[in-house]
């Protein structure tokens, strides 16, 4: 028996909401038998938001008919100047000690979740990620220099990270995640410790990131860290379904029409299309206009399945000439 567990996402005034409404009904229909509990994670005003980020109560009655948990949690670090650390403060407002994964909300359950097999012990993270940091700067001191650094602040052993298979000063031999799931056995150790080594990394960053971007990047960047921290470490085969049978990270609909499978692209129009769920999904304009009105369908048309590009910026590129791009 596959050990229960919790799932968070986060919903916020505007796109996440919507985004929750469609996670929360593709769990519900792609896994019926899913035994742990959906929290849906909602950030509270203060003064680390300009406006209220909180959903509407419509939304939030759809999302409690749909089987989630509402939550709320403080914005103590993050907030408008870093929206991505929803993510990371977000882990407090789940019951501590048990067993969780986070997605990130534009992400949707295309099938059984109560089949994962997981070591919760071992905390993981998505490998479905491009090489997007540390950028490769005129100056820069190189990869390795740069990852070190942050192991050695937090007094980590760098080496044992590496994946030795790989070339040195090659972006895939460094422990390096996309923060698009993440999964743990406690929230609470979890969460602390992200808040500890982000907060310490924007604030003060090693030298040797000065001319390194950490906006969007803070995030993936001390996620690594955490989880070698916890003894974990790059996700084994048996996690395979997540990023692939199991669910999607979709991100923006547009790049989802384009390179995802004939069977994820019905299933998520099969999970949009009951009247209950439309209702609510058709008043955020990219999914009315890609789903219900066939955008989506006229940007697959674009594409050849069989033979994508391999950059995802020439899919952007060429989605946006032909005047379909949304977000």
């Amino acid at each position: 028996m596959a050990e229960p567990f919790n799932i968070l996402i986060v919903g916020q005034g505007g796109r996440l909401q919507y985004e929750a409404v469609l996670f929360a009904a593709s769990l519900r229909t792609n896994s019926p038998d899913f035994a742990g509990q959906l929290f849906v994670a909602e950030p509270q005003p203060g003064p680390k938001w300009a406006r209220d980020p909180r959903m509407s109560d419509d939304i939030k009655s759809v999302l409690s008919d749909l089987g989630a948990t509402v939550v709320p949690f403080a914005s103590d670090h993050f907030g408008d100047s870093y929206p991505h650390g929803n993510k990371i403060e977000a882990l407090k407002a789940l019951p501590a000690g048990q067993p969780f994964v986070f997605f990130d909300t534009d992400t949707m359950v295309t099938g059984d979740l109560s089949r994962l097999q997981c070591d919760f012990s071992r905390p993981t993270a998505s490998m479905k990620r491009e090489g997007t940091w540390p950028v490769e700067e005129l100056y820069w001191p190189g990869y390795t220099a740069i990852w070190k650094s942050l192991y050695d602040r937090f007094a980590l052993d760098f080496d044992s990270s590496l994946d030795l298979s790989q070339p040195d000063e090659y972006w895939e031999r460094y422990l390096y995640f996309n923060a698009g799931w993440f999964l743990g056995p406690d929230p609470a150790e979890f969460g602390q410790l992200f808040t500890e080594y982000a907060v310490s990394v924007r604030d003060n960053p090693p030298e040797e990131l000065v001319i390194q971007p950490l906006d969007p990047w803070l995030d993936q960047v001390v996620l690594p860290l955490v989880i070698h921290t916890l003894g974990g470490g790059r996700p084994r085969p048996e996690l395979d379904g997540l990023d692939g049978e199991i669910t999607c990270h979709y991100r923006v609909l547009p790049l989802f029409y384009a390179r995802e499978s004939d069977h994820v692209i019905d299933t998520l129009e099969a999970v949009a299309a009951p009247n209950k769920i439309k209702k609510w999904l058709k008043q955020y304009d990219p999914f009315k206009r890609m789903i219900y009105q066939g955008r989506g369908r006229k940007v697959r048309a674009l594409f050849d399945q069989t033979n994508l590009p391999r950059k995802e910026k020439a899919l952007r590129n060429k989605i946006k000439a032909a005047g379909f791009w949304m977000r």
